[in-house]
């Protein structure tokens, strides 16, 4: 499996992402820039990573302008022909704002930026993304961003319930989901969600920020694993 992580003018994760998908993970990773397109090396087994930051500064709204990139038009063909897609904070934003996700990030309650560990239930396994993942056991990863608040109508919301789309909520640190939690105000304390066809997968959390023991933390590293640890295990059968 290959891993293509795209490169916006502010992404600021992009080397994080390099990093755990080809040092710890073990993957063949490319750096994709937003002026260019996906190689034509990758498949739809292969999976795009938007990486987390500041795309062009967050300026009118944070993903509004990369979703006009012109690396997102292969982005988006990629999706819509199966293929893998995974964005991670200003990567989620970005997908939500090219349609490939449903909803749309907002400022967070408070108006403020947020920087802190926060806890994550894991809400569905019935995705290649959160298989075989422990519903009982919260995950703990860092935070960092403003424009965090998920909002989807109630009839969107629904939708996504019935679907299992809802993969992931902010909880307490014994997995309840309570006020104090949902520290951005999300509907439905939700921090990560995939599509209806669940081959694109954004969250607000940095999985790649809690990857390896030096950081104090692989809870990150237990997610990534499921899903590309997993593909790995499979080509390597074929």
């Amino acid at each position: 499996m290959k891993v293509g992580v795209v490169v916006f003018p502010g992404s600021n994760c992009d080397d994080d992402m390099m990093h755990v998908m080809g040092e710890v993970l073990g993957l063949e990773t490319h750096r994709i820039w937003h002026k260019d397109s996906i190689p034509d090396s990758f498949t739809k087994n292969d999976c795009i990573v938007l990486p987390g930051g500041f795309s062009y500064g967050d300026y009118l709204r944070s993903g509004a302008i990369a979703r006009f990139s012109p690396v997102m038009k292969s982005v988006v063909e990629h999706a819509n022909s199966g293929g893998f897609v995974f964005g991670i904070c200003n990567g989620f934003q970005i997908l939500c704002e090219a349609g490939l996700l449903p909803g749309v990030l907002l400022r967070n309650k408070g108006q403020l930026f947020v920087h802190q560990n926060t806890w994550l239930k894991v809400c569905s396994t019935a995705s290649p993304w959160t298989r075989g993942l422990n519903r009982a056991v919260p995950l703990r990863m860092p935070v960092a961003h403003a424009d965090g608040r998920y909002y989807i109508d109630e009839k969107g919301l629904q939708k996504l319930e019935e679907n299992e789309q809802v993969l992931l909520r902010y909880c307490n640190r014994h997995g309840e989901l309570t006020e104090e939690s949902n520290f951005n105000g999300s509907v439905s304390s939700i921090a990560g969600i995939c599509n209806a066809e669940k081959n694109v997968f954004g969250m607000m959390p940095h999985p790649e920020r809690a990857a390896e023991e030096i950081l104090g933390n692989t809870d990150g590293r237990s997610l990534l694993e499921v899903f590309f640890g997993m593909r790995k295990e499979e080509e390597a059968v074929i």
